[in-house]
């Protein structure tokens, strides 16, 4: 990979963990640990190995086909499996690209008087500027800068009283409720963390990542250097998540305030309890990981659309040799910042979108399962590690919902 020091082993894993964090995800994980206390910090453990496995099956994909997931898609299985697929990126996207703005023009007022209105206009359209205009080399490091936004909720959770040995026992023992409540918990986790639309970019990234190297050499080392981009990706989004959710509880959650809806609700709301600093730090998280988190899922949503139609795709092409993929991508901003200014509800957006993903990547983990395993994959198909952590995790997000059904 590109760069020095921080960058030097650090692609598009670091970009798609950091991203998974996005202001919904914020959100979600501020509301589950406000409303369930300590008692699910040990999805965190739980997740980790899973997200790993998924996402290093897309980006092996990517890495040793010289393909995009979607293009795999369109040349393995049937054209009604790929449109499914995605019509399901796609519309969780829209959802989640809504929320997130809505969330970080709000995060802006708490941290500068400017309107929220004008604040996600400014971000939506310096954010597809930026994608359309910046030369991917240069593009991809500037997202891996906003991925050191993940550094300020371990910051937060650093300046709140945590009862440490409670944590731990939390985090290790699982214990909860089994109730209706406790199971959309689980999907909204498990759907936040585990992302459909990280799948496209991770598989899409490598391929641009490969094609922005044409002489790196297909080998076992660049496959390590691969899976420990993976690793420290999902290993920083992952503990992000745990220090949302222990925050959450340790605060909110400890005072009653259970009933948490916006992810900057979570930021103004720390201040009484840690202090200014606490929700300075929290609001600056959204704002920088939503820099980050609104073009990967634009370009996922470029990525899917463009390989299912077979236009010519990347952020490393031109306008004017990938205007089809360029297009998708301001459309997506378009119609996010669409639904902020009509007044669709972003919160119920980010519900939403949160459970559609939950509900939708079992069949994507299907198909990505099929592919990394296929012999056409030779030396590079998925080992049996990598075989089982992804499996597990398409099981588990098919067990949540039905558990949900039958506690209704």
């Amino acid at each position: 990979m590109r760069g020095h020091g921080y960058f030097k082993r650090l692609g598009p894993g670091i970009v798609t963990g950091a991203a998974d964090d996005d202001p919904s995800g914020i959100a979600t994980y501020s509301q589950v640990g406000a409303a369930q206390g300590l008692s699910l910090l040990w999805m965190a453990p739980f997740l980790l190995p899973l997200a790993v496995g998924v996402q290093e099956s897309s980006a092996r994909l990517g890495l040793v086909t010289g393909k995009g997931l979607g293009t795999l898609i369109r040349e393995r299985f049937p054209r009604w499996v790929l449109v499914g697929a995605v019509l399901l990126v796609a519309s969780a996207n829209t959802l989640n690209i809504a929320a997130d703005l809505a969330s970080m023009g709000a995060a802006l007022r708490l941290l500068v008087p400017v309107p929220a209105g004008a604040g996600v206009v400014l971000f939506a359209l310096s954010m597809a500027l930026a994608e359309v205009v910046v030369p991917y080399h240069r593009y991809s490091r500037v997202l891996r800068w906003f991925a050191l936004s993940l550094v300020a909720y371990v910051l937060v959770l650093g300046v709140v009283h945590v009862n440490w040995s409670t944590v731990v026992a939390r985090t290790f023992v699982p214990r909860f409720r089994f109730t209706s409540t406790t199971m959309i918990a689980l999907i909204a986790v498990a759907g936040t963390t585990v992302s459909p639309y990280l799948f496209f970019w991770q598989a899409s990234e490598e391929v641009e990542e490969r094609e922005d190297r044409p002489d790196a050499p297909l080998d076992r080392p660049h496959v390590i250097a691969m899976r420990l981009d993976v690793w420290a990706g999902m290993l920083s989004g992952v503990g992000a998540m745990f220090a949302i959710m222990c925050t959450a509880a340790v605060t909110l959650g400890a005072k009653g305030s259970i009933n948490i809806e916006t992810a900057e609700q979570a930021a103004k709301a720390l201040e009484p309890l840690a202090g200014s600093f606490a929700k300075i730090l929290f609001a600056v998280g959204i704002v920088g990981l939503g820099l980050l988190a609104v073009p990967v899922l634009a370009a996922s949503t470029a990525y899917a659309v463009s390989e299912a139609l077979e236009w010519n795709e990347g952020l490393s092409r031109r306008m004017k040799d990938a205007p089809g993929f360029y297009a998708v991508i301001i459309g997506s901003m378009a119609v996010g910042l669409g639904l902020v200014g009509f007044g669709v509800n972003p919160i119920r957006a980010l519900y939403f979108a949160a459970l559609f993903n939950g509900l939708t990547a079992p069949p994507l983990i299907l198909l990505i399962i099929i592919l990394a395993r296929s012999r056409s994959m030779g030396q590079f198909r998925s080992g049996w590690a990598s075989l089982v952590a992804t499996s597990v995790a398409g099981i588990a997000m098919t067990i949540f919902p039905l558990l949900a059904l039958l506690k209704r």
